[in-house]
């Protein structure tokens, strides 16, 4: 019986036009070095200082932490302006999804790559929040952890939040392959990969997984029939 669902934000449970790839690729390039799509996509999904450094070295430029702080300021400034310009909405049918596992007992958590400054706020355009009256059980951002994905950290933070005990019970979900690995790190008894962000399902695939799906709309069926078995 699945007593936990973890959702990514961006691409997963929330669609945002791509405005997070384009503001990581923003803040990179605009040091001077060129970022590789594939590099892009390899550090989707992390924590965004750790990507923006990553992503300078991977195109021969030496961060310190200050050039780091600097452009994870550009980064938030570039998402805000997209934000303004095209709000983000739930993806289809995510609120629905969400409402459904909670009414069946279900926890459902969303952690990010995003810090709190950039989550929470987004969130709360959405009317998405947890405590009394809202939608989620927990939050959990990148800078509550001592290390985002793909470590384990954030989903085993969002079971504390929780109060669920075992892994097996905990499903993930996520549209980046980091998702799935931090999933796979975390030991979780169900790993779901959903096609509405920017990874097709041949790639989606090549990383552990339990189930690859259209999107989490399809979630609280898989949810069923895994409490069935």
């Amino acid at each position: 019986m699945i007593e936990l669902a973890v959702f990514d934000m961006a691409g997963t449970t929330i669609e945002e036009h791509g405005a997070v790839y384009e503001a990581l690729r923003h803040a990179v390039e605009s040091t001077g070095v060129t970022v590789d799509a594939q590099d892009l996509q390899t550090w989707m999904g992390t924590d965004k200082r750790e990507a923006i450094d990553a992503l300078v070295r991977l195109g021969g430029g030496t961060p310190d932490a200050e050039l780091v702080e600097r452009q994870y300021g550009v980064f938030r400034a570039f998402l805000k302006e997209r934000y303004e310009e095209v709000p983000p909405q739930p993806i289809a049918q995510a609120d629905k999804a969400l409402a459904e596992l909670r009414a069946r007992g279900i926890k459902v958590a969303l952690t990010t790559g995003f810090s709190a400054d950039v989550a929470l706020p987004l969130l709360a355009s959405l009317g998405w929040a947890t405590g009394e009256g809202g939608n989620l059980d927990a939050v959990v951002t990148a800078d509550e952890v001592v290390r985002g994905r793909p470590a384990p950290y954030m989903i085993h933070r969002a079971m504390e939040k929780t109060g669920v005990v075992d892994v097996r019970k905990v499903l993930v979900a996520g549209d980046t392959a980091v998702d799935l690995q931090a999933g796979h790190h975390a030991g979780v008894g169900v790993v779901v990969g959903v096609l509405t962000g920017q990874l097709p399902r041949t790639e989606l695939e090549l990383h552990s997984h339990t189930y690859v799906l259209d999107s989490v709309a399809e979630v609280p069926g898989l949810a069923e029939a895994t409490a069935a078995e």
